[in-house]
Parts: C-alpha cells; structure tokens; sequence
C-alpha cells in the first residue's frame, strides 16, 4: 500500500466505527487492538456508569446507571393510610347524624371495620415495601425509594384506625344515651 509523502503508515487494529473523538484511541484496559469502543449516546436518562472491556475481544460491557424508582406498595401503603382516615371520618359522621334514629352505631361500626381493615392493608403494604426498599443497594441494579412514604402510610392508618374506634364509640354513646 502507498502512502502521500509527508504521512506516516498508521496499521489499523480492528473495525472502524466511524469519525469522531474516542475512535482510535489506545484503551485504559490495555486491549490488543488498541482502541476503545464509543460509549453509547445519552439518551432517554440512560447514562453510562463504567465500561468495562470484554477480555481478548474488541468488544466492551457499558454498565448504565439505573434511576431509582418509587416503590409501589410504598405508595399503595400511603394511599390506604389516607383512605382509612377518610373511612373512619365517614364512621363520625354516620354515627352522630344517626344516633337519634337508631341506626348510628351499626353504620359507624360497618365503616370502624372498614377503616381498620384499611389500616391493615397500610400496615401489610408498608412492610412489603419497606423489605423492597431494604433488598436493593448495589448501583447496577433497579433501586426502589419510599421508605418515608411507607412512614407516612403506617402512621396515617393507624390514626385512621383510631379514630374510627373512638367515632364508633362516641356514635353507640349517642345512641345509647
């Protein structure tokens, strides 16, 4: 092969990639073929962490950065929390308006159930999530946040659950009396 006058023969080590900085560059890894391969575009909140070469090959491993993710019975913990206060605020509100009438305590203790049952679902969900959360760690896998979430859900259902004791309880008082 001929070369211009002025060039020095470059031998090629591999495929080409094409034009563009990191082609032809001598890799960190020591690769016989004296090139690294391009990473891959940043795109769509994929970024690369490490690249690693693949042993006696041209070829290289990207390890990306994976986004945490909120968990989902961490949320589902939350959101059962806040129903059971919203049930037991509907135990109140049936157990005083229908105290007079009679039926207040049997309306105010099918929706005490309810909201305790809610709370238990808080409960459950808030373990379940707080185990998700507690079994992920390493970088290069998924990892799940929402560890204040499950907090939120464990303490919102339990205030839930209390107060429809207590609305039950004033509501058979009222009845009673």
């Amino acid at each position: 092969m001929t070369q211009p006058p002025g060039q020095p023969y470059q031998p090629s080590y591999g495929p080409s990639y094409g034009p563009g900085p990191g082609y032809g560059a001598p890799s960190p890894y020591g690769s016989p073929y004296g090139f690294q391969p391009p990473p891959p575009p940043v795109s769509a909140g994929w970024q690369p962490e490490r690249l690693e070469q693949v042993t006696g090959t041209e070829f290289g491993l990207v390890h990306l950065q994976v986004a945490p993710i909120t968990s989902g019975p961490a949320i589902g913990s939350l959101a059962a929390g806040i129903a059971a206060i919203v049930v037991s605020f509907a135990a109140l509100c049936f157990g005083v308006s229908g105290a007079e009438a009679g039926w207040g305590g049997w309306v105010a203790g099918a929706f005490a159930l309810l909201s305790v049952l809610a709370c238990g679902g808080a409960v459950g969900a808030a373990v379940i999530a707080r185990r998700q959360i507690a079994g992920t760690g390493e970088p290069w896998r998924v990892r799940f946040t929402g560890r204040g979430l499950t907090t939120g859900g464990i303490i919102c259902g339990l205030i839930g659950a209390l107060l429809a004791v207590l609305s039950l309880a004033m509501g058979l008082t009222l009845q009673l009396s």
